[in-house]
C-alpha cells in the first residue's frame, strides 16, 4: 500500500461526465445571469440619462427595465442552481463525491451580487 491512499472510491466515467456537463450548464446561467444584470444595469443608466434630459415620456421607466432584467438574472441564477443541485443529489444516490464544487460557490456569489444590483436599483441606490 502507498503512504497516501484515496478515501474516496473512484468514479464511473459516466457519472464524471455528468457532473461535468451539470458544472458547465451551471456556469451558462451564470453567464446568462451575468448578461441580464450588465445589460440591465446599462439600460438603467442609459435611460436614467434621458430621463434626467426630459426625452422620455415616463422617469420610471429605466427603473423599471432594470429591475425587470435584474430580476430575470436572479431568477437564471436561482433555477441553474436548482436545476444543477438536483441532478447532483440524484448522482449522489448511486456514487459517492464531493457535492460541494466551486461552480455552485460562483453562483452563490453572483446570486448576492444581482440581489444587491436589484435593491441598490429599487432602492436608487445604484
Amino acid at each position: 500500500m502507498s503512504a497516501v491512499e484515496n478515501t474516496q472510491p473512484p468514479l464511473d466515467l459516466g457519472t464524471e461526465r455528468t457532473i461535468m456537463a451539470a458544472d458547465r450548464t451551471l456556469m451558462a446561467w451564470i453567464r446568462t445571469a451575468l448578461s441580464m444584470f450588465s445589460f440591465g444595469f446599462t439600460i438603467y443608466k442609459v435611460l436614467d440619462t434621458m430621463a434626467a434630459g426630459g426625452t422620455l415620456a415616463r422617469s420610471d421607466s429605466p427603473r423599471i427595465v432594470a429591475l425587470v432584467l435584474a430580476g430575470i438574472g436572479i431568477s437564471a441564477i436561482a433555477i441553474g442552481a436548482i436545476e444543477y443541485w438536483t441532478t447532483l443529489a440524484g448522482l449522489r444516490r448511486t456514487e459517492q463525491f464531493h457535492i460541494g464544487r466551486p461552480v455552485l460557490a460562483i453562483a452563490l456569489v453572483m446570486f448576492l451580487c444581482g440581489l444587491a444590483l436589484f435593491i441598490g436599483i429599487a432602492t436608487r441606490i445604484v
